[in-house]
């Protein structure tokens, strides 16, 4: 194994919301179901986008949640059916290394069942 972050496929799934208590409720029920390792959430952030041809300038709350690239696409149904926003933001990055005892913990504490 010469790279255990791409053999076992790991990545981060980003997602902001308004509030930060529902990120981490959400966050919350996806530990427990085992869709996610862990999530990683930062409480205050600042979000400047543009929106229905508006320039937006928001406080959001994000998280960085680590899960196997095969659990995205439940995260992003769930995020699409409990997300407050019309169009969450919801993206996933790979995991291309990092510690491989760490990277098999987010393996082993997540499922596809």
């Amino acid at each position: 194994m010469t790279d255990a972050g791409a053999e076992l496929e790991c990545v981060e799934v980003v997602i902001t919301a308004e509030s930060a208590e529902w990120l981490a409720d959400f966050t919350r029920k996806l530990v427990e179901d085992r869709l996610v390792a862990c999530g990683h959430n930062f409480a205050s952030i600042r979000a400047i986008y543009r929106w229905d041809g508006q320039v937006h300038d928001d406080p959001q709350a994000r998280v960085g949640l680590h899960t196997r690239a095969s659990l995205v696409p439940e995260i992003v149904a769930r995020a699409d059916r409990d997300h407050a926003d019309d169009v969450p933001c919801v993206i996933a990055l790979p995991i291309s290394g990092g510690h491989p005892s760490y990277l098999q913990w987010i393996y082993d504490e997540t499922t596809t069942t």
